[in-house]
């Protein structure tokens, strides 16, 4: 079902694609599998059609090494070297322009905008909005549009199927519908190779990708009769184990995956004086509620924040919204017991 926001469909949006010539092309920052493959998809497609398309990177930060096996990947463009001017941009996997950081400017410069998205938003920062939370991916909403364009072809294919896959989590996440197994099939019969994206992104954990697993667990805390589980990483344990962000990308799928687990919590330290946080839940909890009461957003089975105070601040601020939030029948005893841990931890997360 499409937000109240939308205004238009994908055949609408392919046609006034084929209408037009010059396009720039961007996601959310921090790209994940499916921003990356959505929006890679659409650039291969509008080539295969003639048009002259650049594809963005909302910043110059290095994106996940497990995804550089996707084709033209290398060539995507830092939107704040990116100068000319377009006639279209197409924000894909983004809700709002806050999310676009560099590319806002390219935006705003771009003579028409169309978003296409499976967030929820209360805003719209395009002409044309197609947002579709019932979709999977915005890997899905690609395909179909790229089915639509008639510009279907072995790239595009790998590329949606890797962000199919990679929002999914193979297949085994709340959001998985038929669709996306129709979708998945459509990809391979296209050229697309499942065991190369599972080789590459899926079976490729780095070894500082383990050591920071094991710290995690260390300090893994438990809620609300084990409900609820959190942890945290320090900017020191990212250097200590010759880490890099990426590395801790798929440790929230660890505590989701532990028995009885609900809710799980990671907050990170993000070297820059922020700290990020990453929510999961296995059952019909949202915790896009929670996300957003720290200015954050996602789904209502997987969301992230930003915060911008101490972690000891926020390893007390965020789990307690998450019981009160979640599990407000323990609610009083737990957050309680919650502060209580981490003042006794206070002196090593200042450290």
């Amino acid at each position: 079902m499409l937000t109240p926001q939308s205004n238009t469909t994908l055949e609408e949006i392919a046609r006034f694609i084929e209408a037009h010539d010059t396009f720039a092309i961007c996601g959310h920052v921090n790209p994940d599998g499916d921003c990356l493959g959505a929006g890679l998809a659409l650039e291969h497609g509008l080539r295969a059609l003639g048009k002259q398309v650049t594809g963005l990177l909302a910043t110059e930060d290095p994106v996940e090494e497990k995804l550089g096996f996707l084709p033209g990947l290398e060539n995507l463009v830092p939107a704040k070297d990116f100068t000319d001017e377009v006639e279209v941009f197409i924000a894909i996997d983004v809700p709002n322009v806050e999310r676009l950081k560099d590319a806002a400017a390219v935006h705003d410069r771009a003579k028409h905008h169309i978003t296409i998205d499976h967030h929820a938003s209360e805003t719209s920062m395009a002409e044309l909005n197609y947002v579709d939370p019932a979709s999977a991916s915005a890997s899905d909403l690609a395909w179909e549009l790229l089915k639509l364009l008639n510009a279907t072809g072995k790239d595009q294919a790998l590329c949606a199927l890797t962000g199919i896959m990679t929002d999914t989590g193979r297949f085994s996440y709340q959001n998985v519908n038929p669709t996306c197994f129709i979708h998945a099939a459509e990809t391979v019969e296209a050229g697309a190779e499942p065991n190369l994206i599972a080789r590459e992104f899926f079976q490729s954990r780095s070894l500082p990708s383990l050591r920071l697993e094991q710290l995690m667990l260390s300090r893994m805390m438990f809620f609300c009769g084990g409900a609820f589980v959190c942890s945290y990483l320090k900017d020191a344990d990212f250097e200590e184990q010759g880490a890099i962000r990426d590395d801790a990308e798929i440790l929230i799928d660890i505590l989701r995956g532990i028995a009885g687990v609900r809710v799980a919590l990671i907050l990170k330290e993000n070297g820059n004086g922020e700290i990020r946080g990453s929510l999961r839940a296995k059952d019909e909890t949202d915790v896009a509620q929670i996300a957003s009461d720290f200015g954050g957003g996602g789904h209502k089975a997987a969301a992230g924040l930003t915060y911008h105070k101490s972690l000891a601040d926020a390893l007390i601020e965020v789990p307690t919204d998450v019981i009160e939030t979640c599990f407000p029948e323990d609610a009083e005893a737990e957050v309680e017991r919650l502060c209580i841990l981490i003042r006794s931890l206070r002196e090593e997360l200042d450290d």
